[in-house]
């Protein structure tokens, strides 16, 4: 198949799929909508980024169409995920593809007032889109009923158990019909989601569009090993020296993520946090302001490794190795969106020499390492043989016996590409200005692919639609913010 109209999909989606542009489905679309149109159960493997939220939503949106319910608009298709970012987006996505269908539908996640929430499931909806705590909260206070599910979609499977809700996943199978059809997304394929799916999935097509080898050709990756007391400091010299316009850093606490956030932000790079401990609310404008270009930099936890699609993510930095080897690859897929190129940054201390090798163990090859940076730890690399896993016992950091400088390999520049001065010029806020020719390319740039074009713009930061364009320092970017305030 190769086109939505062989698909047999209902005319008024088509009519919106048109309106988006898309005219041919992607490889998860085509294994899955037609099982799912002929009535089956599909347990598919996919990564984010492959279009499975239409695969799964286009024809459970055709099936609603086609059958209008005997009474009034019970829930008839839910929809559930692990975190309110996915949750919303789904919605949103639900809301393109049937906006010429006579179907309603909503979004129920916590961190939020629940009165919106009941207020439009009590005026009736065909598709609910969920996550397992409010669901089941609402469920409890008598303002869910899924006795007529008739679709029933488990998005993100893998991170849903990863994240506590096998049991709550467990009493909504319960609520909903025995009767119904059932589809399970995972990018991975552990063996609790195996049992899972053999209880939840009844003789299931198998769609699995995981790649062969879990990289990509578009995605630059590089790995430092430095001193945990040195990572903010590597981090701040590659941001600036990268010209930075659009990038996620990726921590393994909330803590953390708070800190580092606050910490980029004093020294001129305007930063936010997200994770599980902010309210939606928080969440949602950090992520605004992220879209937007109001800040150039999004720390988070492993809650915004998957779920969130902006396209012109350039760069993503591990500030701290994720401890299981498929979570590295959701993160490094936030960048190289819609066939664009990106670049991948991880630092590696002492103590996550194990978890390195079980990165490179999956990847099918070892990463380059990143040696022409002042804060190089040979201490962090692997050892010959090691097996995959944390180093327990390792020392938690120090200061870098190469001191707290930077030294003569790394340079620094700020995003209007004058270069910067030592520390003390730095806190003063004096520039030392440099001619554009004197700049110098990134520390692993490859020669033959130069990862920014000439002018010191970084990549497609015309397509940014933020405060920052026009502002030649972090200085004036400050002062600017300042001054538009009302």
């Amino acid at each position: 198949m190769t086109t939505f109209d062989e698909l047999d999909l209902d005319p008024r989606i088509l009519e919106a799929l048109d309106g988006e542009g898309y005219r041919e489905p992607t490889p998860v679309q085509a294994e899955t909508i037609p099982a799912l149109m002929s009535g089956r159960d599909v347990m598919g493997i996919a990564q984010t980024g492959t279009g499975k939220t239409a695969a799964f939503a286009l024809p459970i949106l055709h099936h609603l169409a086609a059958k209008k319910p005997s009474s009034g608009r019970p829930i008839r298709a839910l929809m559930l995920t692990p975190t309110r970012e996915l949750a919303a987006q789904i919605a949103d996505r639900l809301r393109v593809y049937g906006r010429h269908l006579p179907l309603y539908s909503t979004v129920i996640f916590g961190g939020v007032g629940q009165s919106p929430q009941v207020k439009a499931l009590r005026r009736g909806v065909d598709v609910l889109v969920a996550t397992p705590g409010r669901l089941l909260d609402l469920h409890q206070q008598g303002h869910v009923d899924l006795g007529q599910v008739e679709h029933f979609v488990l998005d993100e499977a893998d991170r849903m158990l990863d994240m506590g809700f096998s049991k709550d996943v467990e009493r909504i199978l319960a609520l909903v019909p025995r009767k119904r059809q059932n589809l399970m997304f995972s990018a991975t394929m552990p063996k609790a989601i195996g049992q899972l799916a053999a209880r939840m999935l009844h003789r299931p097509v198998e769609v699995d569009i995981s790649p062969e080898a879990p990289t990509t050709d578009r995605i630059e990756q590089y790995i430092s090993f430095v001193q945990k007391a040195d990572k903010r400091q590597l981090l701040i010299d590659l941001i600036e020296g990268q010209m930075v316009a659009c990038g996620i850093v990726f921590t393994r606490t909330k803590h953390a993520a708070n800190r580092l956030a606050k910490q980029l932000s004093k020294v001129g790079i305007p930063s936010d946090s997200i994770h599980g401990d902010k309210s939606q609310t928080a969440r949602t404008r950090a992520l605004e302001a992220f879209r937007n270009g109001d800040v150039f930099i999004l720390v988070a936890t492993d809650i915004a490794s998957r779920g969130i699609d902006v396209e012109d993510i350039t760069h993503v930095f591990n500030f701290d190795l994720p401890n299981e080897p498929e979570v590295y690859i959701h993160r490094i897929g936030r960048t190289a969106r819609a066939g664009r190129e990106g670049l991948a940054y991880s630092f590696c201390d002492e103590t996550e020499s194990g978890y390195l090798v079980g990165i490179q163990q999956l990847l099918g090859e070892e990463i380059d390492v990143l040696e022409d940076q002042p804060y190089h730890f040979e201490k962090a690399r692997p050892k010959p043989g090691q097996k995959p896993g944390r180093v327990k016992g390792g020392p938690g950091g120090g200061r870098s016996r190469r001191g707290t400088g930077r030294g003569g390999g790394m340079r620094r520049y700020n995003r209007g590409g004058q270069k910067r001065n030592d520390h003390n010029q730095r806190s003063n806020g004096q520039r030392n200005d440099r001619p554009s020719s004197q700049r110098s390319s990134k520390p692993g740039q490859k020669s033959d692919r130069p990862n920014r074009p000439s002018g010191g713009r970084p990549p497609q930061q015309k397509r940014r639609r933020g405060r920052q364009q026009g502002r030649s320092n972090a200085s004036n970017r400050r002062g600017q913010r300042r001054d538009d305030r009302p």
